[in-house]
């Protein structure tokens, strides 16, 4: 069950980047309802399918809701066709949800922000999914959340084309770690997940603490 204080959760830093080998995507762990930090310890990379993995931003019952059936969506188009789902293909699914979502006469609004990538035939992908419902591709990197202003400053400046997988990883902990310095509402640790021709790893969770010690 949701109750309203998990719809109220919002603020967040998510971030990806397009290297040569494949995707790194990487995302802090905090969750806040206002002024309160809700919780210190959330997951905000979700695998959802074998080759295929999102961010999350935004209202968290929403994103969990829209989570839930663009994985359920994917499994059935599997079993149906018995065909490779293409990453475009389901992005453009999940915009779509959210798109309808948004649109909802509701008490709360049904914001979600996700960063949707990928690997299939065509090769590897990241797209990002505002708000609105609207998409569009990048060639290399994608930040969201109320922590991004920060961490696209740390990719302007130090974002190189056609980087190995080991600096895409360092400037992804880079520019996550710079939101945590000075958004409050991206904090307490960092996840962070790989996307290779391999499949998806979870190759980093680290949590912060930032309590006083006796």
């Amino acid at each position: 069950m949701i109750d309203d204080e998990n719809r109220l959760k919002t603020g967040t830093t998510t971030v990806a980047i397009r290297c040569k080998e494949g995707i790194v995507l990487a995302a802090d762990k905090r969750a806040t309802a206002g002024h309160l930090v809700a919780n210190k310890s959330v997951d905000k990379i979700f695998i959802i399918a074998e080759n295929m993995a999102l961010t999350t931003a935004g209202t968290v019952s929403d994103v969990q809701l829209l989570i839930k059936l663009i994985k359920a969506e994917l499994r059935l188009k599997k079993l149906r066709t018995n065909k490779q789902i293409y990453v475009s293909e389901a992005a453009n699914l999940l915009a779509g949800m959210v798109y309808s979502n948004i649109r909802k006469l509701s008490a709360i609004p049904g914001i979600s922000h996700f960063i949707f990538a990928g690997y299939d035939d065509t090769g590897f992908h990241i797209f990002d999914i505002y708000p609105d419902g609207s998409i569009s591709e990048t060639d290399d990197y994608l930040a969201s959340g109320s922590g991004s202003v920060f961490a696209f400053g740390v990719f302007e400046t130090l974002y190189e084309q056609g980087c190995s997988m080991d600096q895409a990883q360092s400037l992804a902990i880079k520019a996550v770690n710079a939101a945590l310095q000075r958004d409050s509402a991206s904090g307490n640790g960092i996840d962070v997940v790989r996307i290779t021709k391999d499949g998806l790893k979870n190759v980093l969770t680290r949590k912060i603490d930032t309590g006083i010690k006796e």
